[in-house]
């Protein structure tokens, strides 16, 4: 059974070097330990901060600087590029008018990150 995500979830992303923790803006209102997060909850910075450095070479700026460097792989600063919603949201748990974000859902970023969820922020409240 997946878990009801909230402000202060633990983040991950495969081609981040630091996980993250993420900020509920869509919906302030519904509260579990802290406010509940849903599928909208996807703008970078504001939303999703950053991963530290980011290795993918989809990234230009990290793609640049390994160029610069004779293909040796340069991280540069992570600034995530998500223009989706999560998926799945939860089939039947709407927090305001959108699908509560659980614990299994995934956002992905335009530069082949796959951002899970390591730490739903609180562990009590169920999605069904």
């Amino acid at each position: 059974m997946a878990i009801c995500v909230c402000a202060g979830a633990g983040l991950f992303c495969p081609f981040g070097t630091t996980p993250s923790t993420l900020m509920v803006t869509s919906n302030m209102k519904v509260l579990t330990s802290s406010p509940a997060a849903t599928i909208m909850d996807k703008n970078p910075i504001v939303n999703i901060p950053p991963f530290g450095m980011c290795t993918s070479l989809a990234n230009p700026t990290v793609a640049s600087a390994t160029a610069a460097a004779l293909g040796v792989l340069t991280p540069m600063p992570c600034i995530p590029n998500t223009v989706a919603p999560w998926v799945p949201g939860s089939p039947k748990v709407l927090v305001g008018a959108y699908p509560a974000l659980s614990n299994t859902s995934k956002l992905m970023c335009a530069y082949g990150g796959a951002i899970s969820v390591t730490a739903p922020g609180q562990a009590k409240t169920l999605v069904p």
